[in-house]
């Protein structure tokens, strides 16, 4: 199925291919935390930006590899390149329109990341 997603102000939109049941992390990293963010991560093939791309400001914090994408106008992060799958994006489910028939919300161990980040390494492929 393909959702539509986009941040709060519609300046960033974007495209996700995935199925009607999904299964998402709940992470309860510092970032992650704060900000309530819902992750669905896709295979890159399966995300595209349709708009935007000059509203998008970046953040990298520790390792830097995570590339948290953010709109310049209403400060929404409806997407990103995670650490754990840099061959990937994740999106926040909560910015995606319809929302998928049946979601499965499993808590992620974001705090210590290095000995949980194989869970979730598979769902970029």
């Amino acid at each position: 199925m393909i959702y539509r997603g986009n941040c709060h102000c519609g300046a960033i939109q974007f495209e996700v291919e995935a199925p009607n049941e999904v299964e998402v992390e709940n992470c309860n990293c510092s970032i992650c935390n704060m900000t309530g963010f819902l992750h669905l991560i896709v295979p890159k093939r399966n995300f595209k930006l349709i708009r935007g791309e000059d509203n998008i400001t970046t953040y990298t914090f520790n390792t830097g590899v995570a590339k948290h994408t953010f709109c310049k106008t209403c400060g929404i992060k409806p997407f990103y390149i995670p650490r754990s799958n840099p061959d990937g994006v994740d999106v926040n489910l909560r910015c995606l329109t319809p929302q998928p028939h049946a979601v499965k919300i499993v808590n992620f161990d974001g705090q210590n990341w290095e000995q949980h980040a194989h869970t979730i390494a598979h769902k970029s492929l």
